[in-house]
């Protein structure tokens, strides 16, 4: 059985702004979060195995995510100069990935009985996605797909697990999960 709180005060420990779990039976899950992701604003729509279209049918993913008990909620907060920083959000968003890197190596010793993690606008473990030359994905066992990816209704996670969807004038939030079972 995991210790809850111990693990929570880890990944803070580790970098994360807040954390907080939620069943997943509570999380709303909807196709039309998948909309956002063909809406392209990320850049990565097609250009990525762990993205739509490639990613799989919302449908199925969304079925995989509701077979979990609990989701471990993550964020990070970045500071920009202004709501224009651009520099500053791939900064921000630089840091939440290396954060999901990092806590991939602590949830890989978890003792639950499976596990998905999902992160933020694509999955960030390549340099450069193996999709954009048309060869499979070169590390299939690290790849993350995002929250978006699965329909996962993120603002509404983020008030479940006692979190700001938006910290403040000059930030940028970026959210993680962990879906496990025990």
């Amino acid at each position: 059985m995991i210790e809850e709180k111990e693990l929570l005060d880890k990944v803070l420990e580790m970098g994360a702004y807040k954390t907080g779990l939620v069943k997943v039976s509570d999380i709303r899950f909807e196709r039309a979060f998948r909309d956002m992701c063909e809406a392209n604003a990320c850049g990565n729509y097609g250009k990525c195995w762990m993205c739509p279209p490639d990613a799989g049918d919302i449908d199925v993913l969304i079925e995989e995510a509701k077979g979990f008990q609990k989701a471990l909620v993550y964020q990070t907060v970045g500071q920009l100069e202004d709501s224009y920083d651009f520099e500053g959000m791939m900064e921000a968003a630089r840091v939440h990935n290396e954060l999901a890197n990092s806590l991939r190596q602590l949830f890989d010793t978890l003792p639950v009985s499976k596990k998905l993690h999902l992160g933020a606008g694509g999955c960030h473990v390549c340099e450069r996605c193996a999709k954009l030359t048309n060869e499979p994905c070169r590390s299939p066992e690290l790849a993350m797909a995002s929250l978006e990816t699965y329909g996962v209704a993120v603002s509404e996670l983020a008030a479940q697990a006692g979190m700001k969807y938006i910290n403040g004038e000059n930030t940028v939030t970026y959210f993680g999960a962990l879906f496990f079972s025990e």
